[in-house]
């Protein structure tokens, strides 16, 4: 067969047909364990009913008319999200890259509106907040950047969970009109911050008259152990962005705002074509509320601390691994050298996993999981391991 496709992806050997629960299968029949949900997409894992449900009764309604008109759908879900999160305005987008822009570009309004002339953004090293050009632009990843310049200019770049430096921009910099970052970053590796970091944050942005602007798009939906992960640190953020598990595979995302950033947009100053249609909209309903009734968030934290204490037990012998860590469902295990291979070596063993940041395992199983298949999971990751090491 002709490969008409781009090659912006090295793919794996394995094509998946169907999936139910937290496994997929391919072509041939093999059963796989998903620890990857689609990087945090399917947080209610494979075919979940409820979503299934959503998705065909809305598809034999409507699918889209245009943000020219109301659209019910997006009011409801608003409602439901304003709920959850404490914000209080959203505008929906089609992924987490076009709700970040949405912040940007907010956030650039706002300084504007303070009359200062080239508004700059503090963003963090090793964040990752998309592709597009802006968002790329603020990704603290130079991978992801080469080859694209000129990048977009009005991003000051600090030193993640570090306090001190940020407090510094804050002394000598009068540009600056807000910080964006992860609450916890998960293409920089799971790299959570000490506590009081994203409050300290809070407390700076508040005396500088700065935007607090979270990226929960790897983090939301109740992968934390909370519905976001900022609420850990029992703050509100000014904008908070999200999307990956929102829609569990449909396309959505959502800017939200609240205090000082609420109304700063206007009618003409941005838009979209799809975003908000009717049946995202419907169907990230579904998600949410699945999400909350099943108290998910709570799974997550149960299901995440055993799983990274039977994973330190069985791997304590093993030099190479330097630190497992966790928030939640959001899962990194460091080794001690690059493990790209792994990816290659668990599918072997059937369990799909990513490495991010070159040397560590990245875990983000559905939050549905049991206490069975998170033993399960743990002995193949370890099977695996085992198996990279020896050779």
């Amino acid at each position: 067969m002709t490969n008409h496709l781009m090659t912006t992806y090295l793919s794996l050997p394995v094509s998946f047909e169907r999936g139910e629960g937290i496994y997929v299968w391919d072509e041939d029949g093999n059963q796989y364990l998903d620890a990857l949900c689609g990087i945090s997409v399917t947080n209610l894992g494979h075919t979940h009913p409820q979503v299934t449900a959503a998705i065909t009764e809305q598809a034999g309604r409507i699918l889209h008319t245009s943000n020219i008109y109301h659209i019910k759908n997006q009011s409801i879900l608003a409602d439901l999200l304003c709920e959850h999160s404490g914000m209080q305005q959203v505008f929906f987008s089609n992924s987490g890259a076009e709700a970040n822009e949405a912040a940007i570009k907010l956030a650039r309004l706002f300084g504007h509106q303070q009359e200062i002339d080239k508004p700059e953004i503090v963003v963090m090293q090793n964040s990752f907040h998309g592709r597009t050009m802006a968002t790329l632009s603020a990704t603290g990843n130079r991978k992801v950047q080469a080859g694209f310049e000129p990048l977009v200019s009005g991003f000051v770049r600090a030193p993640y969970n570090d306090i001190a430096a940020l407090q510094a921009i804050a002394d000598n910099n009068r540009n600056v009109v807000a910080v964006m970052l992860e609450p916890v970053q998960g293409e920089g590796g799971i790299n959570i911050p000490d506590p009081g970091y994203l409050a300290a944050v809070r407390k700076i942005c508040d005396q500088n008259n700065w935007l607090l602007m979270l990226d929960e798009i790897q983090s939301g939906m109740a992968r934390s152990g909370k519905m976001f992960a900022f609420q850990h640190a029992d703050i509100i953020p000014d904008v908070l962005t999200i999307a990956k598990a929102l829609g569990n595979g449909i396309p959505v995302g959502a800017c939200l705002a609240s205090g000082k950033a609420a109304g700063v947009f206007k009618p003409g100053n941005h838009g979209s074509t799809f975003g908000g249609n009717p049946f995202a909209c419907y169907v990230a309903q579904a998600v949410v509320r699945s999400i909350s009734e099943q108290d998910l968030a709570a799974n997550a934290t149960a299901r995440g601390e055993q799983l990274v204490t039977y994973l330190r037990q069985q791997l304590a012998d093993i030099d190479a691994v330097t630190e497992i860590r966790n928030l939640g469902l959001l899962v990194g295990i460091s080794l001690d050298r690059n493990c790209g291979e792994l990816v290659g070596i668990a599918l072997e063993h059937k369990l799909l996993i990513n490495v991010t940041a070159g040397n560590v395992i990245r875990l983000l199983p559905p939050l549905i999981i049991d206490e069975q298949q998170t033993l399960d999971l743990a002995d193949r990751l370890i099977r695996s391991i085992q198996q990279f090491i020896q050779d």
